[in-house]
């Protein structure tokens, strides 16, 4: 039997560790006295919930909440989420119906997506949804939207991305280490829609029936009916067009962002507005800036020289080609392309 000192010595140690011993951190939006169950994060804050919250917000804790209870019931424990709060606060506010703060970082949100299907939480992602196409991330980010949306299974959301990655150079090592992280089933209709709008082009430009003075053989001058015209400027500006659009898929270097541009996403004419204030309005100029940017087809030693190019007859000297209707047509080829990919193989929507 122990001594009384020594029991006495017991009971102030044991008084000690429980007045010492760290209070729990809750988290102050989710702090609720009443809320029955506690999550976990990675960083160790701790999350109040009501359990009929959880049960009706994900499938997951309805089927975990509905198991019978373990002998001598349940634990009230934390339950330990091994998620960061940067990841679990978002959702859990989603699920809580609390304010959630606009999303900056489309790693953050991400990371909730993958959370929330996890969980099986349809409330959260269809709200994650309509963020995941956002102007900024479509804008900054469309090849990482396109695989989280085909990721999910988001189809309309997949086919708006594919579009927008028209203009950036899915070629590029950046661009590869996404791509590397996606299932073939998604990364070749991709690099197909990319690589039919190419050869598709190609077969147009090459048609006599659209560009008959530079595809029609012979074709003598318009003007004095008698010089066969010599089309290598021609072919070098169409080779240069094919060439661009292995870097940008869009075309944006045959495009006019003019004003009639900017009118249609209600940008004040009267202004003077140039490329980067055009692209916060989601007008795609890519890295040309359009036909007159500096790397845009008006800049082009191929097509400065092929609209400078005349009939070789003394006395004749009429242009080869007409520049505005070339042009134009060229744009009406571009306009006719595919620019989107078909998401049949896409699973149904995970929602």
């Amino acid at each position: 039997m122990a001594a009384p000192q020594q029991q006495t010595d017991s009971k102030l140690i044991a008084e000690v560790n429980q007045t010492t011993a760290p209070s729990p951190i809750y988290h102050h939006a989710f702090a609720a006295p009443d809320a029955e169950i506690a999550l976990e994060s990675a960083e160790g804050t701790l999350y109040r919930v009501h359990s009929y919250t959880l049960q009706t917000t994900s499938g997951l804790f309805k089927t975990l909440l509905s198991l019978p209870p373990p002998p001598g019931g349940h634990s009230t424990d934390p339950i330990p989420v091994y998620q960061p709060d940067t990841v679990l606060e978002p959702l859990l506010r989603l699920m809580c119906g609390l304010e959630t703060p606009p999303w900056t970082s489309l790693d953050a949100l991400s990371g909730v997506l993958f959370l929330a299907q996890n969980w099986d939480a349809p409330g959260p992602l269809a709200s994650l949804r309509s963020a995941l196409t956002s102007h900024k991330f479509l804008t900054n980010h469309p090849l990482r939207v396109y695989a989280l949306a085909s990721h999910f299974g988001f189809r309309p959301e997949t086919q708006l991305a594919s579009t927008r990655t028209l203009s950036s150079n899915i070629f590029s090592l950046e661009s590869f280490d996404i791509l590397s992280t996606m299932p073939a089933s998604a990364t070749l209709p991709l690099l197909r829609l990319h690589r039919a709008r190419r050869d598709a082009l190609r077969t147009l430009f090459d048609s006599p029936e659209r560009f008959l003075a530079g595809n029609g053989q012979p074709f003598h001058c318009s003007s004095c009916a008698i010089t066969p015209l010599e089309n290598s400027t021609w072919r070098a500006l169409k080779h240069r067009v094919l060439r661009e659009l292995d870097v940008c898929s869009s075309g944006a270097a045959m495009q006019d962002y003019g004003v009639a541009a900017m009118q249609d996403y209600g940008i004040a004419a009267m202004q003077d507005y140039g490329v980067a204030a055009m692209q916060d309005y989601g007008i795609a100029v890519s890295r040309s800036g359009g036909m007159w940017g500096e790397d845009g087809m008006g800049n082009w030693p191929e097509a400065k020289a092929c609209w400078a190019a005349v009939c070789v007859k003394p006395g004749c000297g009429a242009t080869n080609y007409d520049r505005v209707a070339t042009i134009r047509q060229m744009r009406a080829c571009l306009d006719g392309l595919p620019f989107a990919v078909d998401v049949d193989w896409l699973d149904e929507d995970c929602m």
